[in-house]
């Protein structure tokens, strides 16, 4: 049984998080003034834009705080996500495209990402499932289910296409999976079959190849394939300790392309300096710090499997996506959690955080008695 602790959530991330989407809002701004300027003739139209994703995550937020009864695990809760989630990825295919994807749902002027919602719809899925079925849950009649939603969601993810996203889904599944108890012996086969899979993927789109030779040969070809990785390497290498100072970056002066969103990092890098960049990162080391921390105290294995996978989802997109800007791995276009210009990616982050909260404010009823 669950007691709840109405509002007693954990502070320090909350605190953590409104520090990211503070940075972020900042970053965003000086990163995309001249951009949105010529644009849209208004200098403040990203930051406004990412200030209305925040405003709208923070409730979303409130809102999980404020509701007392589980539901997270809920099958009504989860299917319903699941199969909301799975009805607006195949959406996005009928959609019109958008710089030669299809990756959004565009609704009277507003566009949103469902395969940053998946990544939710996903975790809370698997850990019910998990949880459910914990007593056969390597039997592979038991597991042709889960990883049969896998494939389907990561199908509908790559051919958007999307490779970046639907390879961190693949990811965030064993993840889960292996947490929720299943022995790595069963990942060998569906890990095989993905791997043709993303393999295939990989090589029917010469832009991919192109990233990943950019990333082997950044050197050999600075001004093609190598382009992107060099300019971010130039950028947080001229920051220095403490930066050129806020809005005087000059790789964001078209010289460094996705300077506001994919590449965001490198900007604070250039203009806060190694002290900005560490300040960022130690951010996200105390929400990986507070979500596992959140994960051991939840009163039920469902709920553990829930934060554990939240926050890793949220901690390994913030690596992946700094390790791409520092040129530790090949281009994927993975926003970086709150600070990435995006208002899906910021709304279903700060989502993500009040899952987090949410399961922080419950606690074994026995033993708050007993104490």
């Amino acid at each position: 049984m669950h007691a709840y602790r109405r509002f007693q959530f954990d502070i320090p991330l909350f605190l953590c998080t409104v520090g990211l989407v503070v940075i972020g809002i900042i970053m965003v701004f000086s990163s995309s003034g001249l951009l949105a300027g010529e644009k849209y003739g208004q200098p403040f139209f990203f930051m406004i834009q990412q200030i209305i994703g925040a405003a709208a995550g923070f409730a979303v937020i409130m809102v999980l705080l404020s509701v007392k009864k589980p539901f997270l695990l809920r099958p009504v809760f989860v299917y319903g996500l699941l199969a909301l989630t799975g009805f607006l990825l195949t959406l996005c295919l009928a959609m019109p495209s958008i710089a030669h994807t299809n990756r959004w749902i565009v609704f009277m002027g507003i566009r949103f990402q469902p395969s940053e919602l998946a990544k939710i719809s996903l975790v809370l899925f698997l850990a019910y499932y998990c949880e459910a079925h914990k007593n056969s849950l390597n039997a592979w009649k038991t597991l042709a289910f889960p990883l049969s939603v896998l494939a389907g969601m990561v199908l509908l993810v790559l051919v958007e296409p999307d490779f970046g996203t639907a390879l961190m889904l693949a990811g965030l599944a064993c993840l889960v999976l292996f947490i929720g108890g299943v022995k790595l012996r069963r990942f060998v086969v569906p890990g095989a079959a993905f791997l043709v899979l993303f393999t295939i993927f990989l090589f029917s789109a010469s832009y991919r190849l192109s990233r990943v030779q950019g990333f082997l040969s950044s050197g050999e070809d600075p001004q093609g394939k190598g382009y992107q990785v060099r300019q971010s390497k130039v950028a947080v290498g001229s920051g220095g300790l403490i930066g050129v100072s806020l809005g005087q970056s000059t790789q964001k002066l078209y010289y460094l392309p996705s300077a506001h969103t994919d590449f965001i990092f490198a900007i604070l890098g250039e203009e806060a300096g190694l002290v900005g960049a560490v300040i960022t990162v130690s951010l996200f080391g105390l929400l990986l710090w507070r979500g596992l921390k959140i994960s051991m105290d939840a009163p039920d294995p469902g709920l553990k499997m829930v934060a554990a996978g939240i926050t890793f989802a949220l901690v390994i997109q913030a690596l992946l996506n700094i390790s791409v800007v520092l040129g530790l791995g090949p281009t994927k276009g993975t926003p970086l959690p709150f600070l990435s210009y995006g208002r899906s990616s910021l709304l279903c982050s700060l989502a993500s955080v009040g899952i987090l909260l949410h399961v922080s404010q419950k606690k074994n009823a026995l033993r708050k008695a007993a104490g």
